[in-house]
């Protein structure tokens, strides 16, 4: 879309959805944008049945503006994390962009 999106403001609003334990969002390859939006969530333990990646989309469409929304949501049971408990995006973003090529 050509704006720049920040993942800790993205991230920040996506805390705020009930079903999500934790999230953390990379890039994605977009043959038509070069880049998208992608979040990686865990969902809570009493979601993880309930919640779709549909239903946070259009959450997010009402919490967001529209070129932040992510374009894929992927659930995973956790997220990579440092020996400091940081979660290590550029792992998730490195796989991503490796998958695609």
């Amino acid at each position: 879309s050509g704006y720049k999106v920040w993942p800790s403001e993205v991230e920040s609003l996506m805390y705020r959805h009930p079903g999500i334990h934790e999230c953390c969002v990379i890039s994605t390859p977009d043959p038509k944008r070069g880049e998208s939006v992608k979040a990686c969530i865990v969902p809570t333990e009493e979601a993880w049945s309930t919640v779709t990646a549909d239903e946070i989309r259009n959450w997010c469409r009402e919490m967001m503006a529209a070129y932040k929304v992510p374009q894929e949501i992927e659930f995973v049971d956790e997220l990579p994390k440092s020996q400091t408990g940081k979660v290590m995006w550029r792992s998730l973003q490195e796989e991503e962009w490796k998958e695609s090529s």
